[in-house]
C-alpha cells in the first residue's frame, strides 16, 4: 500500500514520519520551498550585525504532555527544547487603562478585584446551572448562559481573539471546546468536570526549542526519504475504482490512498479539477466558505532599562471593549531565553483577527508600526522614542475559523472518505499543533495498524 499525501505542514509532516516508522510506502509533496507551514522561525541581526533576535511568524510554542516530550526525544530533539519560565503562567488582561493579571486561581478569583460580585457568584452557582447546550451554540453563547456577559468581554473573548484570531460570538463551542460540552452532559457542570479531571488529564508543558519553533517541522522533513518540496500538485484523479494519480510539477505518481493536508482554498482547487469534480461539488463548495481572517505580526525590541514594567507574565491580551488596536502581546523574553540581548526585551504583536479586526491588519507597515510602539509605551511605561528593532510579517489567511461553515465541511470530508481521500489538517477536527500532531500520529495508525 502507498499513501499520498499533499501538503508538508505539521500535519502531513507527521503523518508521513509515523508511516515511514511503520515501513509503509508514502509520498509528500509540498509547494513551498521550506516545510511547516505556518511554523516559521527567523533570526534576524541586530545593530552590531550578529543574530541576535529570534522571532515566531507562527505559533511561538507547543502544549504538551509526557507522550508528546517522548515522541520528541523519539526525534532526537530533547536537547534542542527550551521550557517556559514559571513567570509565564501568569496571563494578563488590559482593562481600566493598565494591565491586570488575570485570576488564576480560587483566592485570586473570589478575593481579587478582577471581576465583579456578580460575575463571581455565577461561578459559585455554576454547577447548579442545569441548563443545556443547544446545537449551534457559539462560545459566547454557552459562557452567557453558565456564567456572565463580563466572563465573555474580559476572559473569554481576548483568548480566542489572541490566540485563534477568532470571534467567540461565531465560533461553536461543540468544534472549539467539546470537552465543555462534556462536563455539562456528564457532570452537570463545566467546574465539577475540571475538577473531576485534573487529575487524569495529565501534566502539560508549555515549550520551544532553542533555535524556534521551525526546529520541529525541519527535524521531520529530514527524516524524510519522500518528501518533494518545491513541487506543487497540479492534478489528483481517480484511478480505476480504489486509487488516486497525483500530477505534480516533477512528475506523475499513483497511490492508494490520497490525503489532503493543506488549506482549505487549496483543498477545494485540488478538488474542483479532478475528474470526478461533480461527486467533490459539495465539498469544494464548503471548503471555499471557511474563513481565514487576516492576521499581522509585529516584533518589538526596547532597551530593559528602557521599559518600567516588570513583563512577569505571559503577555497581555486586549478585549475589544478597550479599543486598543492590536489584539494583545505576547513578552517573548519574559516566556523563553535567547529570544533577544540579554538588556533588551521583546514583544510580540498580533494585529487583526475575526470580528471586524482586519482593517488594522491590512494598514501600511508605518502606520502599524506607530500604533503598536504608542500602545507599548504607554501600558508598559516605555521611554524609548522608538524601537531597537522592529520587524513586521503578514499572514493574508491566518487560522481557520470553526464557526457553522465546519461542520458543512466535516459532513462532506466523511462522505468522500469512501473513495480513499482523506483530511488530515489544521480545520479539520482540531487546530493546535498539539490536536495536529495528535491527529496525525492516530490517523497513521489506522492507515497501517501494527499487528
Amino acid at each position: 500500500m502507498t499513501i499520498g499525501i499533499i501538503g508538508a505542514g505539521i500535519s502531513g509532516l507527521t503523518l508521513a514520519y509515523e508511516l515511514q516508522r511503520r515501513g509503509i510506502g508514502y509520498y509528500i509533496w509540498e509547494a513551498s520551498t521550506q516545510p511547516g507551514g505556518y511554523i516559521r522561525s527567523q533570526r534576524d541581526a541586530g545593530s552590531d550585525h550578529q543574530q541576535t533576535y529570534l522571532r515566531e511568524l507562527g505559533p511561538n510554542s507547543l502544549l504538551g504532555d509526557a507522550d508528546l516530550l517522548l515522541w520528541l526525544d523519539e526525534l532526537g530533539l530533547t536537547p534542542q527544547l527550551t521550557f517556559s519560565k514559571p513567570v509565564s503562567k501568569d496571563r494578563y488582561i488590559f482593562r481600566d487603562s493598565h494591565y491586570r493579571r488575570l485570576p488564576s486561581g480560587p483566592p485570586s478569583l473570589l478575593f481579587g478585584s478582577f471581576f465583579s460580585w456578580k460575575t463571581k457568584l455565577a461561578i459559585l452557582q455554576e454547577r447548579s446551572n442545569k441548563t443545556i447546550s443547544p446545537p449551534g451554540e457559539t462560545l459566547a453563547q454557552f459562557f452567557r448562559r453558565r456564567f456572565t456577559t463580563e466572563i465573555v468581554d474580559y476572559a473569554l473573548a481576548p483568548f480566542v481573539a489572541g490566540i485563534y484570531a477568532g470571534d467567540p460570538e461565531r465560533l461553536l463551542v461543540s468544534e472549539t471546546f467539546p470537552v465543555l460540552l462534556r462536563y455539562e452532559r456528564d457532570y452537570g457542570s463545566v467546574l465539577r468536570g475540571l475538577i473531576k479531571n485534573q487529575s487524569t488529564a495529565g501534566r502539560r508543558q508549555s515549550f520551544s526549542f532553542r533555535d524556534g519553533m521551525q526546529t520541529l517541522p525541519n527535524a521531520l522533513a529530514a527524516q524524510l526519504t519522500h518528501l518533494s518540496l518545491n513541487d506543487p500538485v497540479e492534478y489528483i484523479g481517480r484511478v480505476g475504482t480504489n486509487s488516486w494519480l497525483v500530477k505534480s510539477a516533477t512528475g506523475t505518481q499513483t497511490v492508494d490512498r490520497l490525503v489532503l493536508a493543506v488549506g482549505t482554498d487549496a483543498a477545494a482547487r485540488l478538488v474542483s479539477h479532478t475528474d470526478l469534480s461533480e461527486r467533490y461539488a459539495p465539498l469544494a463548495e464548503a471548503l471555499r466558505r471557511v474563513e481565514y481572517p487576516s492576521m499581522t505580526v509585529v516584533h518589538s525590541a526596547y532597551k530593559r532599562a528602557d521599559v518600567q514594567h516588570p513583563l512577569n507574565g505571559f503577555g497581555g491580551l486586549n478585549p475589544r471593549q478597550e479599543g486598543r488596536f492590536a489584539a494583545g502581546h505576547i513578552w517573548s523574553s519574559s516566556i523563553f531565553d535567547g529570544r533577544c540581548p540579554d538588556d533588551e526585551v521583546l514583544f510580540t504583536t498580533f494585529v487583526g483577527g475575526a470580528g471586524g479586526a482586519e482593517t488594522n491588519a491590512r494598514k501600511p507597515d508605518n502606520i502599524v508600526f506607530g500604533h503598536i510602539h504608542q500602545e507599548l509605551a504607554h501600558a508598559f511605561g516605555i521611554r524609548a522614542i522608538e524601537p531597537v528593532f522592529r520587524a513586521i510579517y503578514r499572514w493574508e489567511r491566518a487560522i481557520p475559523q470553526y464557526n457553522e461553515h465546519i461542520v458543512a465541511v466535516k459532513d462532506q470530508v466523511e462522505l468522500v472518505e469512501t473513495d480513499n481521500l482523506f483530511v488530515c489538517a489544521n480545520w479539520y477536527g482540531g487546530l493546535s499543533l498539539s490536536d495536529c500532531i495528535g491527529k496525525a500520529r492516530s490517523f497513521a495508525g489506522k492507515l497501517s495498524p501494527i499487528p
